[in-house]
């Protein structure tokens, strides 16, 4: 039988390769019906991340403010209470509140294709389909090779919505491979003057960062931590968590058993359980059905080896020599020594910070931008830029925690020269698109501080409160940008489309011509601004407020000086914002008062977005904040645990 979740994720995926590939099938001249399809490919894949997020949410159960399991370890425990039919050997995993999948791919290199979405991966999935069906809405003044268009199109969602989707090391740098070549093209053919240029500083950039994360997933496949496993130990304790979970599904099949039957699956439990005790305490073990006599016995060191090695393990002569044993080979381990793992962690990390991007690799970001179409910014700004701070997130901090906190000071310090640098640069531009796109450089600065800040050693000593809120912050901030960078961009577009130049300098007078058109663009550029009440301000107020904790050792108050630099910074954001506003819409030109004010179509691509910023600033937890905390939270829970 063929798993759900499996097809539906995978359905989300794929969706957009199958409309590239009908497009093959239509006739030359039919260009307006290739956009009607691309954009009914868009729409449908939309629907099904709505579906899948339906279920998603369902799975919550209620328990929105429990920290999830959502490192690679606890995915890999999650994966011992996995169940293979016997048919296609598929995996089924759904646990924590995770909507997981796995079937075997490339089997002699262990690489699986495991998908699946938690509260990192959702929002973003949402955002990506959004954005897409969005864009594409706004790709209909695309005239130029219009087939090709729309196939490369729908080539980068499936990138896009795969990575998000990929927990598969391989699988992930596949997918981020996918995105590559149908970005270049887009921003080499269908851009400005300069495309050339840009789409290979574009490429460039991107592929050094590819490397560099395809160097570091080798490293690690050749790292051999196999050793520290007690093989027997492991299939003990995943024989007895398959027996908990039959016990807890199977509960009502129980009554049905004869006494023959409840007799066998009695003496299974106690002669495979691993620890008896812990599923005692669950209260649903099979355990819990012995009578007395069979308990006593169960529970015997002498007749349960696995209670004897618990009990072992509390002697402390014997705990004191099986820590000196695991030290010893902790130390001839590549994996565990700090060399490696601050090599490991600074690969990944540039090659995701070259995509956020993060000083000084942001450079190709404003020539891509000012090139590429208007469809194409909307995307590399809303979804592109997302997907390095993702890549941090759920690679580089739970794999390499010891190295991400040996870095945080310096990687805060870059990141606050994101945020500084890239106000100032924007307020020094004056061509629009260059404005937005250096604006947005200075945006996702916050989200690297966000997430840079977090101390293992203050976490425990003060509880992970103040680093839940900077990580969550962060992640709220990504989705935030994406909402409004994707909005600026596509309102640039559209004066653009009139106007056909971006010289801030020239314009002025856009309300009178264009009055709907001119309060929209308000509203969504206050939102960039952080004006309270709007999405912007909250991931920035709540990465300030965890910033302001922050005391790595040997600097006890820098936390709260890139604290009240962060927020200075606001001060500069709204003066390029307002100053911005007043050159292109206040005042009096004749020279444009014959602008058509926005039509029906640029209204149904900028409105959903307006709608999705004012309602994330009014109501931050429904919308987003209750189903995405608790898995941020439970990763800050547990990096702080590794401290203790």
């Amino acid at each position: 039988m063929v798993e759900q979740d499996l097809i539906m994720m995978s359905l989300v995926i794929f969706v957009p390769t199958v409309f590239a590939l009908g497009l093959l099938f239509f006739p030359r001249g039919s260009e307006e019906w290739m956009r009607w399809w691309s954009l009914i490919g868009t729409a449908a894949t939309l629907v099904l991340s709505l579906c899948v997020f339906i279920d998603y949410h369902q799975m919550l159960d209620g328990s929105l403010t429990t920290p999830q399991k959502t490192t690679l370890l606890e995915r890999h425990d999650e994966a011992a209470r996995r169940e293979y039919t016997s048919d296609s050997k598929m995996v089924r995993v759904r646990e924590s509140n995770n909507l997981l999948s796995r079937v075997p791919w490339i089997s002699r290199f262990n690489i699986d294709y495991y998908i699946g979405v938690d509260g990192f991966s959702m929002p973003l999935i949402l955002l990506t389909t959004l954005l897409s069906f969005l864009a594409m809405i706004a790709s209909w003044n695309i005239e130029k090779h219009v087939r090709g268009y729309c196939a490369l199109f729908l080539l980068l969602e499936t990138g896009m919505i795969g990575t998000f989707f990929a927990l598969d090391f391989f699988l992930f740098y596949i997918f981020w491979e996918v995105m590559l070549l149908p970005m270049y093209f887009l921003i080499g053919v269908w851009g400005g003057p300069r495309r050339e240029y840009a789409a290979i500083k574009f490429f460039l950039y991107t592929l050094f960062g590819s490397v560099l994360i395809l160097i570091a997933l080798l490293g690690f496949y050749f790292t051999d931590v196999r050793d520290f496993v007690d093989q027997n130990r492991v299939e003990l304790k995943a024989e007895s968590r398959a027996i908990e979970e039959n016990s807890i599904s199977d509960h009502h099949g129980w009554t049905l058993m004869t006494a023959a039957e409840k007799e066998k699956y009695r003496q299974k439990v106690v002669v495979n359980s691993f620890d008896l005790l812990t599923l005692a305490k669950t209260g649903k073990a099979a355990i819990l059905w012995l009578d007395d006599s069979r308990k006593k016995e169960a529970l015997s060191p002498e007749y349960n080896p696995g209670m004897k090695a618990a009990l072992a393990e509390t002697d402390p002569k014997v705990k004191g020599e099986r820590v000196q044993g695991v030290e010893k080979r902790l130390d001839n381990q590549a994996f565990f020594t700090p060399g490696f793992q601050i090599t490991m962690f600074l690969l990944l990390f540039i090659g995701f910070a070259i995509k956020v991007p993060l000083f000084p690799f942001h450079t190709w970001l404003p020539d891509a931008h000012v090139e590429a179409p208007t469809p194409i910014s909307m995307i590399l700004a809303g979804v592109l830029l997302k997907l390095g701070g993702y890549g941090i997130l759920r690679l580089c901090y739970p794999i390499c925690p010891f190295a991400a906190e040996y870095l945080a000071v310096p990687i805060t310090a870059f990141a606050m020269i994101n945020i500084v640098y890239g106000a100032f640069a924007a307020m020094a531009q004056t061509d629009f698109k260059k404005l937005v796109a250096y604006s947005s450089i200075s945006h996702m600065g916050y989200v690297i501080l966000g997430i840079a800040v977090w101390s293992s050693a203050q976490s425990s000593a003060q509880g992970v409160g103040p680093w839940a809120w900077a990580m969550n912050g962060a992640m709220f901030q990504m989705i935030a940008h994406g909402i409004t960078s994707a909005g600026m961009f596509f309102l640039v577009g559209v004066i653009y489309d009139r106007a056909h130049h971006r010289n801030l300098d020239n314009f002025r007078g856009l309300f009178e011509p264009m009055p709907l058109y001119g309060g929209i663009a308000a509203i969504v550029f206050f939102a960039a601004m952080g004006l309270p009440s709007m999405c912007g301000f909250v991931g920035e107020f709540m990465v300030i407020l965890g910033t302001w904790n922050f005391a790595p050792p040997g600097y006890p108050h820098l936390g709260q000086v890139w604290a009240v630099l962060a927020a200075l910074t606001v001060v500069l954001t709204a003066a390029y914002i307002l100053w911005t506003l007043q050159r292109v819409y206040l005042g009096t030109n004749p020279a444009y008062k014959d602008f058509p004010d926005i039509n029906l179509r640029e209204l149904a691509c900028i409105v959903p977005l307006v709608i999705l910023a004012v309602l994330l600033g009014v109501v931050p937890g429904f919308f987003l904040l209750d189903w995405m905390e608790p898995h941020v939270t439970g990763l800050v829970d547990t990096l702080a645990q590794l401290g203790k």
